[in-house]
């Protein structure tokens, strides 16, 4: 999220329009290859490169970033196309933002002459986002983008090349929203993604439409409004699941390592809350100096917790060998707190705590509205402790089992301390969620300093926790609940940790229902364009419905099913673990299949079902029933070896 919320969002090729495009032609650094690239992306150059008709051109009037756009009057026949020569072979992205007052006009990519993807625009005179997916071109290959009049005027703006998704999972299921709805998130996010090697501005923002300068730009995509040239430590840590499972671990690794090289001795351990897409230059409008800069507690844990999970999923090396990273994860789960540990007293244990003096120097919660006098804040107590969680996995990767163990302890005794003490004896909207400066408890309604604590599972499984769940329910559904579709992106994810399936599904429904709708902020445009959304959808399906999580360097996956009412069965196929893929169905509750699609790796699964069952079988064999308990929840399970290319079934019945 965004240090400002009355931020209007202007232009996502506003960050190119203002550097010269590289051509297919043009000669970069030596041994460089040339990178696709549009002219004149923003039209800020008088739409040099493009090919105007009659009744087509320029104007300065409705634009969506910048001060210049692509206009086409109304009434058939008109175009406006650019012509490029494909540098290299590559399949690609290609998005634009386009309104239009009527139906009718259309946006077209062509490929050597043939139409390889068209959309016919409907009436919306506010602009949108459209991608034309999966292009793909030989080096030589003639690319043509062409935008065709309709019964009213088209305006275009702001268009933007990424590489296509490498990794393309699949959902199918007996309900096909579930599947539609994971189709369109899946190819909108990856429509944010960054062109590697693309020369853009850098410190672009609603105030600096023209930035500072240029940069090449490294592996990263769009994790915050697209009318500044970088990404956001929240956004990005809630985008990393779904980055994963559309095959962005090299951007996941860029930027959670940009985050891990900023948070130095200077700026008291902080990461930086931006950074530009070249993954180095700290966002300017939020940085001023290393003692005047946006910094917000909970992003220091969660880029631990993020980078464990990473780890988790790809079983990356990187991630407990690098020595940025790793001297990152120490110092957040250390110094830091030993630094930004002061206004209360917390005994034996440590709890890291903001200013209360605003984001600029450090602001205990997310909630930046009521954020201002907290020391500490729900939301930062429970990141704390799972990024005390993540280090304990982190430590075990790198083989330190004794450092492993700590964590360990930490964790559970930050867990014990928030449910004797810190969170007082009250419940739902009795409990404590944060402390303000002068040590005064505070309860209520506290929007990300509420929804962390129950999301991050600092809180106790059992009544205490259900009626919190069920206030935050009510909080949300009434008229104080989240302003923006940004913070609702985590009501899935909370309701589905705490095995509340029908709930989450309603959100998840509710947020893709919403797509199309405006939003909160004008210039927004509409709420699917805010890259969150898809994002968090992907990651929701797989690690939510699905409940898909992997250990990626141990070869060991564990599913239980989190289908909602009326959903009887859902299936994810070519879900990228490590190295390799699964594809996973359950049917119902009762019944898990699991298709191991490595060629030469096996797999252990631990196949969960919830509630205690008589009966398990595998393959139809019958096995010895075990139960155990996970989160306050009893599950029955098995844990088969899955061998290379085989499908194995667990079913419970009884």
């Amino acid at each position: 999220m965004k240090r400002s919320r009355l931020v209007l969002l202007t232009a996502v090729a506003l960050l190119m329009s203002t550097a010269p495009a590289l051509s297919a032609s043009a000669t970069p650094g030596a041994g460089a290859q040339p990178q696709l690239a549009i002219s004149d992306p923003g039209f800020e150059n008088g739409g040099l490169g493009w090919t105007l008709g009659p009744g087509t051109g320029v104007g300065t009037g409705n634009r969506h970033g910048g001060t210049r756009f692509l206009y086409l009057d109304a009434g058939a026949g008109k175009t406006a196309e650019q012509a490029i020569t494909a540098p290299r072979d590559g399949s690609y992205d290609f998005s634009a933002w386009i309104g239009s007052a009527g139906t009718g006009g259309t946006y077209t990519i062509r490929r050597n002459g043939e139409t390889v993807g068209t959309i016919t625009l409907p009436q919306h005179p506010g602009y949108a986002r459209y991608t034309i997916s999966d292009v793909r071109l030989a080096a030589g290959d003639l690319l043509e983008i062409v935008f065709g009049s309709g019964s009213s005027w088209v305006n275009a703006d702001d268009l933007m090349i990424s590489p296509a998704a490498s990794a393309r999972p699949e959902v199918t299921s007996s309900d096909p929203e579930v599947a539609q709805m994971f189709a369109w998130a899946a190819r909108k996010a990856n429509s944010w993604v960054q062109l590697p090697g693309t020369t853009g501005p850098v410190n672009v923002d609603e105030h600096r439409t023209g930035g500072t300068g240029t940069a090449s730009y490294a592996p990263t995509y769009w994790a915050g409004y697209a009318n500044r040239s970088g990404y956001y430590a929240r956004d990005m840590t809630h985008q990393l699941v779904g980055a994963h499972l559309i095959g962005l671990d090299t951007e996941n690794e860029t930027m959670l390592r940009s985050y891990a090289a900023s948070a130095t001795a200077e700026h008291k351990y902080f990461p930086v809350w931006s950074l530009n897409f070249d993954a180095g230059t700290y966002l300017s409008i939020d940085y001023r100096s290393p003692d005047d800069f946006v910094r917000e507690v909970p992003a220091v844990f969660e880029l631990v917790e993020k980078a464990a999970q990473a780890y988790l999923w790809t079983g990356d090396r990187r991630y407990v060998d690098d020595p940025v990273l790793w001297n990152f994860y120490r110092h957040a789960t250390g110094q830091f707190i030993d630094l930004h540990n002061s206004a209360k007293d917390n005994g034996t244990v440590k709890v890291a705590e903001g200013t209360g003096r605003g984001i600029f120097s450090g602001a205990a919660s997310y909630d930046e509205q009521d954020g201002d006098d907290l020391a500490e804040a729900g939301d930062t107590i429970a990141a704390e402790y799972q990024a005390y969680l993540a280090m304990a996995v982190l430590a075990r990767g790198k083989g330190d089992t004794g450092l492993a163990r700590t964590y360990d302890r930490r964790a559970a005794d930050l867990k014990t301390y928030f449910n004797d003490d810190w969170s007082g004896t009250g419940s739902g909207a009795d409990m404590v969620r944060a402390y303000t400066v002068s040590g005064t408890p505070v309860t209520g309604w506290g929007k990300e300093n509420s929804v962390f604590m129950p999301m991050k599972q600092i809180i106790d499984p059992g009544p205490r926790n259900d009626a919190y769940l069920d206030y935050i329910q009510a909080q949300e559904l009434g008229p104080q609940g989240s302003p923006n579709i940004e913070s609702t992106t985590y009501l899935p994810d909370m309701f589905f940790d705490n095995n509340r399936a029908d709930t989450a599904w309603w959100w998840m429904k509710k947020i893709y229902g919403e797509r199309d709708t405006q939003h909160v902020n004008a210039g927004q445009g509409p709420d699917g364009d805010y890259p969150e959304v898809s994002f968090t959808l992907v990651g929701q399906t797989v690690q939510g419905l699905m409940g898909i999580a992997p250990d990626a360097a141990g070869h060991t996956v564990t599913t239980q099913s989190r289908l909602p009412t009326g959903m009887k069965w859902l299936q994810a196929a070519d879900v990228p673990i490590g190295q390799d893929t699964v594809t996973v169905r359950h049917d119902g509750a009762t019944k898990t299949t699991l298709t191991n699609n490595a060629r030469h790796s096996a797999y252990r699964w631990e196949a969960r079902f919830p509630g205690v069952h008589r009966r398990i079988t595998v393959d139809g064999v019958r096995q010895h029933v075990r139960t155990k308990t996970v989160d306050g929840v009893t599950c029955t399970y098995a844990t088969p070896t899955v061998r290379a290319g085989a499908t194995v079934v667990v079913q419970v019945s009884g």
